[in-house]
C-alpha cells in the first residue's frame, strides 16, 4: 500500500495553513515543481513565492517517475485546491501544481516531476472556465475560454466542447441537470461555470445537419452540440 504524503515540512515540524504562507507551503513548491529555483530553507514565504515562474504547462508526457504516494490534496467543483483541509490561497501555487498535472490510463490525477509522482483527488473536472470571449459570427465565430488558472484557448477539435446530463429522470422525477465540459489539454477538462454555459444557450442556434430539434454552437468550423427541444 502506497504511504500518504504527510505535508509536514523538510525540517520535520508540523505544517500550518497553506493558504498563510507556511513551511508546508514551501515544502511543497520545493518538492513538486522542477519550475522553482532552488533556495535554503531559510527564506521566507514570500521570497519562495517570488520564485515562481509565470510558464506554461510542464512536458508531463515525457516523464514516467515511480509513484511516491497520495497526498491529502483535492480539487473541489468549483475549482478550488484544498490541502488538508485548508483551501489554498495563493494562485501562483495554484497555477504552478496545475502546471505539472496529469491525467494517466488509470483514471487517477497526478502531480508530476520529472523525478516523482503523487496521486491527489479531483471531485469533477480539475479546471474550472469562468470566462467566455466570443469573436466573429455564424460558422466563423470563435469561442475563447479562460479557467481559473489563467489558461485561454478556443474551442475547436483539439478543445471539444461536451454537455452530458446527470441525474435522473422518471414519471415522477426530473432532476436532470446538464454537465457541461470542454478539453483544456492533455485529458484535463474544464467544467464550464453556470454564467458561461447560459451565454453559450444565448448563442445556440440549429443544426441542419442533425435535425431542426438539435441546438448548439459554432466554435472554429466546428459545430458543438448542447442540447436537443
Amino acid at each position: 500500500m502506497s504511504k500518504p504524503i504527510s505535508g509536514k515540512s523538510a525540517t520535520g515540524e508540523g505544517s500550518s495553513s497553506v493558504g498563510g504562507g507556511s513551511m508546508d507551503e514551501q515544502s511543497l513548491t520545493r518538492q513538486l515543481s522542477p519550475h522553482i529555483d532552488s533556495h535554503s530553507s531559510s527564506q521566507t514565504s514570500s521570497q519562495t513565492s517570488s520564485q515562481i515562474k509565470p510558464i506554461g504547462p510542464a512536458p508531463v508526457h515525457l516523464w514516467d517517475p515511480p509513484f511516491c504516494g497520495d497526498m491529502d490534496l483535492r480539487i473541489t467543483k468549483d475549482g478550488s485546491w484544498v490541502h488538508e483541509g485548508v483551501a489554498i490561497k495563493r494562485m501562483q501555487l495554484v497555477k504552478l501544481f496545475a502546471s505539472i498535472l496529469k491525467l494517466e490510463a488509470d483514471g487517477c490525477f497526478y502531480l508530476v516531476n520529472p523525478v516523482e509522482k503523487v496521486r491527489i483527488q479531483v471531485d469533477d473536472c480539475p479546471f474550472l472556465i469562468h470566462t467566455l470571449e466570443v469573436e466573429g459570427r455564424g460558422e466563423q465565430q470563435m469561442l475563447h475560454f479562460t479557467t481559473n488558472t489563467d489558461e485561454r484557448f478556443c474551442a475547436d477539435a483539439d478543445h471539444a466542447l461536451t454537455v452530458e446530463v446527470e441525474g435522473e429522470m422518471s414519471s415522477e422525477v426530473d432532476n436532470q441537470q446538464p454537465h457541461p465540459i470542454v478539453h483544456v489539454r492533455s485529458g484535463l477538462n474544464g467544467l464550464l461555470s453556470r454564467n458561461v454555459f447560459y451565454q453559450l444557450v444565448e448563442l445556440a442556434v440549429a443544426s441542419k445537419q442533425r435535425g431542426p430539434d438539435c441546438i448548439g454552437v459554432w466554435s472554429a468550423g466546428q459545430f458543438f452540440e448542447l442540447g436537443r427541444v
